[in-house]
């Protein structure tokens, strides 16, 4: 049973267009369809059931691309491995039974390797027996282990089959994240071109979208800090970009403003999706504004006890290594605390993060943006220490766009904290380091002590 052919029939129609811009070359829609095809063809003369579980080690690549749609279509159970996740590939490799892997290398030549595994976990029996195409990701596991969410692919695809806006997008998310798959069926089932680029450094992202003209910015706040630090902005002529998408983590105030101030004519739009239920639609309350509407056809939101929850006819059927993390009546706890004004919500950051202070709760994200505005502060991270009164004591990293005294630094962000925030959110200890940590997809890496 083919399971893409609304959008392969949208790639018959759009044969002569651009479909991905790749090493500087074109891949148009005609030849996307082929490789589709011909990427069937080669797991039947290989002998590969549909059902079976494959793993394909690649970034966004043309034959990449083709791959993982011709698995989807010929119902195979996928997970994508990028390169980011290279040291944890073999441990992904054992906790997805994986049967086989499909590997791309640097110029695009794929290998296939059976493995003497037989994937029997039951959630991939309940998708062999509805005869669907699966979806296995992993969390990024920033401050723990990594979670293996399976999907049954026919939830996932259903929201793709309406049509929206035409766009050329850069795939700045990772193959492996559920924003990066996002972006690609998005942009492919409308009819777009996907623009990539190895280097996912501000110039080099920058670099592309002036290049390729590129309209859509799917990004984190991270780099887009790392863009103002850079003033790569300013390179670059960007007047074809016309949104740029923030998500993955919560976005300083700060950050926000400054893009918004330096790129006025560029729409800024909030995005929130998780690895567990997919990605919601949502509507900034503006381009300056950290509140955002989310849900859309689909999906359902409710707030307990200050932490969202959803219910998604696009959710996970559940963890190969973790227990349930469902409620009795169907709804996913998120575990981001939120605050609410009417139909909107403002992400104040994960539960797990939050900051016992003598029962006082601080959220790490409130005290960044704060310290993120200050005079010199090129990035900061603030965490937690144990404290044999209060319990937990707040804590700052940071670092400096210029060369300065951390002594003086340590008292400039305390004082500055003092005057902005309650007493128990300032931090006790400020450090000065060479950078902040973010790994490979642009996310602050959270230190857990």
């Amino acid at each position: 049973m083919a399971h893409l052919d609304f959008v392969l029939e949208r790639f018959a129609a759009h044969a002569d267009a651009e479909a991905i811009i790749w090493h500087d070359e074109t891949y148009r829609y005609g030849w996307l369809l082929e490789q589709v095809e011909h990427w069937k063809a080669r797991l039947q003369s290989a002998a590969v059931d549909a059902g079976s579980v494959v793993a394909l080690e690649a970034d966004f690549s043309p034959h990449a691309v083709a791959a993982f749609l011709a698995l989807v279509d010929a119902g195979f159970i996928l997970v994508p491995l990028s390169p980011a996740v290279q040291s944890k590939r073999d441990e992904f490799l054992e906790i997805a039974e994986v049967e086989v892997r499909a590997a791309l290398d640097a110029h695009d030549h794929a290998t296939l390797t059976r493995l003497p595994t037989a994937a029997t976990h039951e959630h991939y029996q309940e998708l062999r027996a509805r005869r669907h195409p699966g979806l296995v990701l992993f969390s990024s596991g920033s401050t723990g282990k990594s979670k293996a969410a399976v999907h049954d692919m026919v939830g996932i695809l259903e929201k793709f089959t309406q049509r929206r806006h035409t766009r050329r997008t850069m795939a700045f998310l990772m193959f492996d994240h559920i924003g990066g798959i996002n972006t690609m069926l998005y942009t492919l089932s409308n009819g777009g071109c996907m623009v990539t680029t190895a280097d996912r450094s501000p110039d080099g992202v920058l670099r592309a979208v002036e290049r390729y003209h590129v309209e859509l910015l799917p990004t984190s706040p991270t780099f887009l800090n790392l863009v103002l630090l850079s003033e790569a902005y300013k390179r670059y002529d960007l007047r074809a970009l016309q949104l740029i998408t923030y998500g993955t983590e919560p976005m300083p105030e700060g950050t926000l403003a400054r893009i918004h101030a330096l790129l006025p004519g560029i729409e800024l739009l909030q995005t929130y999706g998780l690895s567990e239920v997919g990605i919601l639609r949502s509507k900034s309350r503006s381009s300056d504004s950290l509140w955002v509407k989310v849900g859309g056809e689909g999906f359902q939101t409710r707030i307990v006890d200050g932490i969202l929850q959803i219910q998604s006819r696009s959710a996970m059927l559940g963890y190969l290594n973790a227990p349930s993390p469902f409620t009795d009546d169907g709804w996913f706890v998120t575990g981001d605390a939120v605050e609410q004004d009417g139909e909107y919500v403002r992400i104040r950051g994960r539960l797990s993060e939050i900051i016992n202070v003598g029962g006082e709760k601080v959220h790490p994200a409130e005290v960044e943006s704060a310290i993120q505005g200050i005079e010199n502060i090129a990035g900061v991270l603030v965490y937690k220490e144990s404290n044999p009164i209060t319990g937990n004591m707040v804590c700052a990293q940071v670092s400096l766009i210029h060369d300065e005294d951390p002594k003086a630094v340590a008292r400039r962000v305390k004082q500055h904290c003092r005057e902005q925030l309650r007493p128990f959110q300032v931090p006790v200890k400020v450090n000065v380091v060479q950078a902040i940590s973010h790994s490979e997809r642009f996310k602050k890496q959270r230190l857990i002590r």
